[in-house]
């Protein structure tokens, strides 16, 4: 009975003994199982958090920019022969040519050199304050383009009163001598601002301002002039037709253009009127001068009054450096004793009113730096301070009602700050 008990027992031991090795056995397992996935999934994100904060580097050509103003004796090849063969540069300079020639780069004008790990990429020049030429460098060689330099304009109000000059009221304003050269552009017909400009006359404008990098940088449009002088009041409205032409026009559509204007030469003084009797200072006897000469600096550029045909380019004894230029209805023009002529100009030349013919010297017969300006019609000599030229064509009547519309928004927009002048007489 002993034995069978402790047999039983033994049995029941192994029964009951094997089933809980086994239970035990699987559920370690299965512990290690789960710590074991825990691990990979730490590693795996690990891993995953590592690659999202530590990105795979990228690698980027080193691009370089050299800036420059081109100086005085400054060629392409001198700018660009550091980086470039000759050969090279002149075959860009021959396909450039219908662009912009590379032969004409000037002084004071800005570039950029282009480099990518050392090596020229791309070239710009500014052509002008409108356009730069773009060269860049491609699979299959270099392309040459003219692009629009970009600016950011805002519109807005400028006044001042003259003192001394429109230069200095421009000054005064804390702007630059260029708003000054437009002004004057808009009013050459009605304004002679060698003779008529008075101390006390005012101005103001609205004008696109154009900036670069947060400077200013120029001028674009004057959309509105409002212009005292000696108590009369001159309006301007830029205005653009139905056939895309702009023009500048009074506040009844008038065009303030002319077919003339009342002077070759901006600012300058009159140093000689028309007259039938004067004192030569070089032969020193009385002689008729049947012109105006207006004493300016060397160099002062001399601008053609109308639209026209030249006749003569050349030089005399008597005249030094001149040009004579046939407009229509029967008028001349003559402009003499000039230093040089502007670029192209030769006979039989079309140039337009306010075109650069040449600038300011004292060749020929002069004492010192003039011009001597002479006016005919039909052959006859006339006084050019006192001819009064025809107008341009006013605003169509189709056009009058947008016209209008627009002058009453400009003209609100100027009037916001009133000057004492607006409640002058106006023309």
């Amino acid at each position: 009975m002993r034995i069978h008990w402790n047999q039983k027992m033994t049995c029941q031991r192994q029964i009951v003994t094997k089933p809980c090795l086994k239970t035990i056995f699987i559920s370690i397992l299965f512990f290690i199982g789960i710590l074991f996935n825990f691990g990979l999934n730490n590693v795996f994100a690990s891993s995953i958090d590592e690659t999202i904060q530590k990105p795979l580097p990228v690698i980027l050509p080193d691009i370089q920019v050299v800036k420059g103003i081109v100086k005085r004796g400054d060629t392409a090849s001198s700018l660009l022969n550091k980086y470039l063969p000759l050969k090279t540069i002149y075959e860009i300079s021959r396909l450039s040519s219908d662009i912009f020639s590379l032969t004409h780069i000037r002084k004071g004008q800005p570039y950029k050199i282009i480099l990518q790990e050392k090596n020229l990429v791309g070239f710009e020049y500014e052509i002008d304050k409108e356009d730069r030429l773009v060269v860049q460098k491609g699979k299959d060689g270099f392309s040459i383009n003219q692009a629009s330099i970009e600016y950011d304009v805002e519109l807005e109000v400028v006044s001042s009163t003259i003192t001394y000059s429109l230069f200095e009221a421009v000054r005064k304003a804390g702007e630059k001598t260029e708003l000054a050269w437009k002004l004057s552009d808009i009013f050459a017909w009605d304004i002679d601002f060698i003779r008529d400009i008075q101390p006390g006359d005012q101005f103001k404008v609205l004008v696109e301002k154009r900036y670069r990098d947060g400077k200013l940088s120029g001028y674009g449009n004057i959309q509105a002039a409002f212009f005292s002088n000696n108590s009369t009041l001159f309006k301007a409205f830029l205005h653009k037709n139905s056939q895309g032409v702009s023009g500048y026009y009074d506040e009844n559509g008038k065009s303030l253009q002319k077919a003339f204007l009342k002077a070759p030469l901006a600012f300058s003084r009159i140093s000689s009127k028309f007259t039938k009797r004067r004192f030569h200072p070089i032969f020193k006897e009385y002689r008729s001068h049947p012109g105006v000469d207006y004493a300016a600096p060397k160099g002062t550029p001399i601008k053609t009054v109308g639209d026209g045909i030249i006749m003569q380019v050349g030089y005399n004894k008597g005249m030094g450096n001149y040009i004579n230029i046939r407009h229509n209805n029967g008028y001349t023009t003559g402009y003499n004793h000039m230093c040089k002529f502007a670029r192209s100009m030769k006979k039989n030349k079309r140039v337009l009113q306010g075109d650069i013919i040449g600038y300011v010297g004292m060749t020929g017969y002069a004492t010192g730096p003039h011009l001597d300006f002479r006016m005919k019609k039909n052959g006859k000599l006339l006084d050019p301070l006192k001819h009064k030229s025809p107008s341009a064509k006013p605003v169509k009547p189709g056009e009058m009602e947008r016209f209008l519309a627009r002058t009453q928004e400009l003209s609100t927009r100027m009037l916001t700050a009133k000057l004492a002048f607006f409640d002058k007489k106006s023309t």
